[in-house]
């Protein structure tokens, strides 16, 4: 069974922490997914960077640029995962733009992930009917879970169609914004995760945007299986620096 399914059958609420590869230098990508494991994060998203992020907030735009500019590729990232496993045994999934992956090749793109030991792909960009089209039997044949997003926008209709050819959880993106911590959840986006959870999807679901503290973390996993923090943690790597991880998790779960 994929890890990711393994998790999400745990009776706990997730903590799903993002970061973008390459930054703050281009070689402190395997050091920070060990040191997540190392202080109870359940989930780690490594971003792959992108010159274009649409669905990204100034902070995480202004991690993928310096990234880049650290050199950061595709192969790079596949070569300083090409040993995680000997040392990492929590989901690990990348999130990226769909253009670096069809650049590459997708199903090369795939293999590699397998090889590796990725478990799934979030790629915003990649409609899901496309997906559903031309690119769900590749993903299925190298192992990978494909994450789709959900926002307050998104119908029923189009949220079931989702559901149904999921097979790990949903992405619930808190707001239609681009992503960025926020203190709290106001009514409304109460009223999104209530509407959600009474729609008795078969995936669970992890709620992601605007989550950077316990009270945030709090609040949607009342609602959610899990949580994800994106933002929140760029900014402390790039204040505080690689070496208070431990410090930021705790500040989430305790």
């Amino acid at each position: 069974m994929n890890r990711i399914n393994n998790k999400l059958q745990e009776d706990k609420k997730l903590l799903s922490i993002y970061f973008t590869a390459g930054y703050p230098s281009i070689n402190d990508t395997v050091s920070i997914i060990q040191d997540l494991e190392k202080n109870g994060v359940d989930m780690i998203e490594i971003g792959l960077p992108f010159s274009d992020p649409l669905a990204d907030g100034p902070t995480i735009q202004a991690s993928s640029t310096q990234a880049l500019k650290n050199g950061m590729t595709s192969e790079i990232l596949f070569n300083q995962l090409k040993d995680i496993r000997q040392s990492v045994n929590i989901p690990l999934i990348i999130m990226g733009y769909f253009n670096p992956i069809y650049q590459y090749g997708v199903e090369a793109f795939c293999k590699r992930c397998q090889e590796i030991g990725i478990d799934g792909l979030i790629i915003p960009d990649l409609p899901v009917d496309v997906y559903h089209e031309k690119y769900q039997t590749i993903f299925e044949t190298y192992g990978l879970i494909n994450v789709f997003l959900i926002t307050p926008q998104t119908s029923d209709e189009r949220i079931g169609y989702i559901d149904s050819i999921s097979n790990g959880f949903i992405y619930m993106v808190s707001s239609a914004s681009t992503t960025g911590a926020q203190e709290g959840f106001g009514d409304e986006q109460t009223q999104y995760f209530e509407r959600i959870g009474n729609m008795d999807l078969k995936n669970p679901q992890i709620v992601g945007f605007g989550i950077s503290n316990n009270q945030t973390f709090t609040q949607a996993t009342q609602y959610a299986k899990g949580a994800i923090i994106g933002s929140a943690f760029v900014k402390h790597v790039t204040n505080e620096g690689i070496n208070s991880i431990d410090k930021f998790v705790k500040s989430i779960l305790n």
